[in-house]
Order: structure tokens, then C-alpha cells, then sequence
């Protein structure tokens, strides 16, 4: 029985409720009149529920206008800031038996590693002198090899590290579902969002995908945000991983967790992200048959936004430089850059025969390379923390973001994390259009005042000062 509000994932991710609702969206693909209901009701600016999400998704009459709404939904809420940000891998080991990731405990042809606190500093100092400020903690699930204790101590080690005007302000992390204990220990450290990936919402694929191990358990991996949320922790993070399973299935499961979780704690996930099964040491994209094509790919982004629009969206190096252009304009308002997936990589790059890496990066463009192609174009590269160390996570940042208040706020401080960048890292190519992109930008911020006092701090910024933020 489909019940929002109820803490049994069975019942807020009621199977019977995704299948009537494919069936309804199948039934209504060319029903015009009720489409452009939908997409007027999107023009509100106040999302769509999964049902009227997976007709849109269904049809192909109104494809365009979808698109541009997407865009126009998106440039409401975040204008044309994209937040930057890198995965760490902390360890490989793991107990489970995923069968699409490299790290199930039954390979052996990748080289298990674990991160020292010493091996940790390398890598973030490493992080730091490219320019980066945000983290996503990344390991496999090992209660021996990475235990809570263990990724408590790292993240204090991470926020210890000053090197040179280097510092990551915001550690977000993505590690197996846990305990609402485990999650108030997170929440102590200073974590900013919690990231768990559902991989597939169907439950009889996810139990065969995940045979083995605790990620076994489908209702205990998705009521983790229920814990998480409930222990405190405000920003979560939530994605499936498209090509597991049928896309339509998974996207109006994410949409009904989203609703799931509007509906029990008053706010929706802080961000969605949306990778793409990816070639792996012993991971074949072709042996799983739900691939999912770059224009689908686009659309499922489109809907996303449209249906969820006050949240961050999230696309990773597992996707080339002409598909993340393709979906900035759509819904996506942060990118990681120069990634590594494998453990250790940033400090010394991996060789070819160790195969650490959980999957196949893509776009291998260095940090200021991505940066001065989003400068190019049009877009402000945003090193931004602000929200969640001035403690405007949660309702609170979700009320902002609905209300259009952020506005103000993320604008100034993208520009002013962008001069930082400009001034201590980037190439000059990079720093002459930086420059101009600050210079045009600065206009778009609706206060005269904020807008003032922005001036004042780069010009600060010029004068060797950091880390200002409204």
C-alpha cells in the first residue's frame, strides 16, 4: 500500500504504485490536452508529482518544451553557478558482492588499498593545489577495514589541513547505509551532505544485483535517509544508478523518495545525482541490458529538474565533456573535476596494473581546464560553502532556494570563491575570462548592498585576504 509518510520503504517506494503509474503514463503519452496541463503546472515553478513526472517522461510530443522549461527552471534557481567538487576514495575493501562495482569482495584482480591519515594529507594537499574546497568522501563497506572510527578520523584530518591558501571547507560523504548512532557521529564531525546512492529502486533486481553482504538488505539501505535525517543530518543526497534497471522504474522512485521525504521531515534531498553505469576491472556496461542512451540521458535530467527543481544536481567525470555540456542548460548545478576514482590517485597517479579504480573516468580534463571551459561557456565556476557553514542547510536552505532569497547570497559568494580560484591557481587564459565573468556577473546580484560589499571583499581578495562569505 503507497503511504508517503511511512517509515517502511516497502510502502513509500510501493511497487504496485511505480507499475500503475507507468501504466498510467503509457496510457496518456499523446493525451495533449493533459500534457500541457503538466507542463503549465510546471511553469509554477513548484515541481510535479511522479505521475505527472513519468507521463512527461513517457511522451515525446512536447520534448522541447520540456527542454527549454528545464532551462528556464534552472536559471530561476541557480542561475548560471556550477558548484565544483572531487571525490577522495578512502579504501577499496569491501565486504559486499556488488555485481557492478569492482570493489565486491570476490575480485581479485584489483589491489586493495586503505589511505594512512598521512597518505589522507598527501592526497588533500594535492586537492588543495589544484583549487578544490569540496570533498565526497567515497569507501567500499568493511567494518574491519573502514570503520566509523576510521572515517571520523579522517574527516578531521581533511578539515586540519591548511596548505598554503588551501583549505576544504566542506567534507560531504558518501559511505555504505549505517546506523542513526553512526549518523549522529557524522553529523558531530561536521559533515556537509550525506550521499547514498539507492542504485535501483525495483527491490527484486536490487536483492540479485547486491547477492551478497549487507548492502543486501534493500529496506535498510533505503530508509538510510530516514536515519540520517533523523539523527540530524539536514542535506542528504540521493541517485540511482541508471542502466541497472529500467530507467522509468528508477526515476519515478527517486521522485517518490523525494516526495517521501517532503512529505516526513518538511524538505526534499539537498542534491540528485544521476551517473551512468560505467567500464570498471571486471565491469562490462554491455552485460547489463538497461543501457541508456545520451538522449534519454538528457531527458531523465530534464524531468528531474522540472519535478524537483529546488534541488542541486549532480554530474560526475563519469561523463564526457559533450554530454556535460548537454545537460548544465537542463537541471545540473555541480560537477566534479580532475577526478580520481582510484585510491590514492591524486597525490601519485595510478598505474595501469594496480586497478584501484571503482570506474572508468571520462572527461580526464585537469581542474582549470574544466574551469575556464565553464567560463567559456557562461557559466560561473562556484567554489562555494557558505550555506552549510553559516548553517543554512535543511528547511532552512530549502526555504530560501524555493523563495528565491538565495538568489543574493549564492551569487556574491560564487564570485567571490571564483576570485580565489582566479588569483591563486588558475592559468592566465583561465584568469582573463574569470575576470570578465566577475565583472559581468556582478550585476546579477539583486541587492545593492550584497552587491557593494562583494566588490569590497574581491578587491580584499586582491590584497592576499580569504575566505569571505555571506
Amino acid at each position: 500500500m503507497y503511504n508517503a509518510r511511512s517509515s517502511k520503504a516497502v510502502e513509500f517506494i510501493d511497487h504496485r504504485e511505480i507499475l500503475d503509474t507507468l501504466e498510467y503514463a503509457r496510457k496518456n503519452k499523446d493525451n495533449r490536452e493533459l500534457l500541457l496541463q503538466i507542463i503549465n503546472k510546471a511553469k509554477e515553478y513548484k515541481g510535479l508529482s511522479h505521475r505527472e513526472a513519468a507521463v512527461l517522461l513517457e511522451s515525446q510530443e512536447y520534448n522541447l518544451q520540456i527542454e527549454e522549461l528545464a532551462k528556464q527552471i534552472k536559471e530561476k534557481f541557480y542561475g548560471k553557478r556550477i558548484v565544483m567538487f572531487a571525490p577522495l576514495y578512502l579504501s577499496n575493501y569491501c565486504v559486499n558482492g556488488c555485481t557492478y562495482c569492482p570493489y565486491h569482495f570476490k575480485n581479485e584482480n584489483i589491489r586493495r588499498k586503505k589511505l594512512s591519515q598521512e597518505e589522507i594529507r598527501r592526497e588533500v594537499i594535492a586537492l588543495q593545489d589544484m583549487g578544490h574546497k569540496r570533498l565526497a568522501l567515497e569507501t567500499g563497506e568493511d567494518p574491519v577495514n573502514s570503520p566509523i572510527e576510521y572515517i571520523l578520523e579522517s574527516i578531521k584530518t581533511i578539515y586540519s589541513i591548511k596548505h598554503k591558501n588551501g583549505a576544504i571547507r566542506r567534507v560531504n560523504v558518501n559511505i555504505a547505509a549505517t546506523s542513526t548512532e553512526n549518523y549522529e557521529k557524522l553529523k558531530e564531525a561536521g559533515i556537509g551532505t550525506y550521499i547514498l546512492f539507492q542504485e535501483t529502486y525495483h527491490k527484486e533486481s536490487y536483492e540479485k544485483l547486491h547477492p551478497t553482504g549487507p548492502k543486501h538488505d534493500y529496506n535498510y539501505h533505503t530508509e538510510s535517509m530516514d536515519r540520517a535525517m533523523s539523527a540530524g543530518i539536514d542535506d542528504v543526497g540521493v541517485g540511482v544508478l541508471f542502466g541497472l534497471y529500467s530507467y522509468s522504474y528508477d526515476l519515478v522512485g527517486l521522485l517518490m523518495h523525494a516526495e517521501h521525504l517532503e512529505a516526513v521531515f518538511g524538505f526534499g534531498p539537498h542534491t540528485v545525482s544521476v551517473p551512468r553505469i560505467r567500464r570498471a576491472a571486471g565491469v562490462n556496461p554491455k552485460d547489463f541490458e538497461h543501457a541508456v542512451s545520451d538522449d534519454v540521458f538528457s531527458k531523465i535530467v530534464a524531468i528531474i529538474r522540472i519535478a524537483v527543481p529546488y534541488t542541486g544536481m549532480i554530474v560526475s567525470t563519469r561523463e564526457d565533456e559533450q554530454t556535460r555540456e548537454r545537460v548544465l542548460s537542463l537541471g545540473i548545478s555541480q560537477i566534479s573535476g580532475a577526478s580520481s576514482t582510484s585510491v590514492g590517485g591524486y597525490a601519485e597517479k595510478e598505474k595501469a596494473e594496480d586497478n584501484s579504480a571503482q570506474f572508468e573516468v571520462i572527461d580526464n580534463r585537469s581542474l582549470d581546464e574544466i574551469v575556464g571551459w565553464l567560463l567559456r561557456l557562461g557559466y560561473v565556476p562556484s567554489f562555494c560553502t557558505a550555506c552549510y557553514r553559516q548553517g543554512r542547510t535543511g528547511d532552512r536552505f530549502m526555504t530560501m532556494v524555493k523563495n528565491g532569497q538565495i538568489a543574493n547570497i549564492c551569487q556574491a559568494n560564487s564570485l567571490i570563491t571564483l576570485k580565489e580560484y582566479l588569483n591563486d591557481y588558475a592559468g592566465e587564459a583561465t584568469k582573463a575570462s574569470g575576470e570578465k565573468v566577475i565583472s559581468d556577473q556582478l550585476e546579477y546580484i539583486p541587492s545593492p548592498k550584497i552587491r557593494e560589499k562583494t566588490e569590497a571583499f574581491l578587491q580584499q581578495i586582491n590584497n592576499g585576504e580569504r575566505d569571505f562569505r555571506f
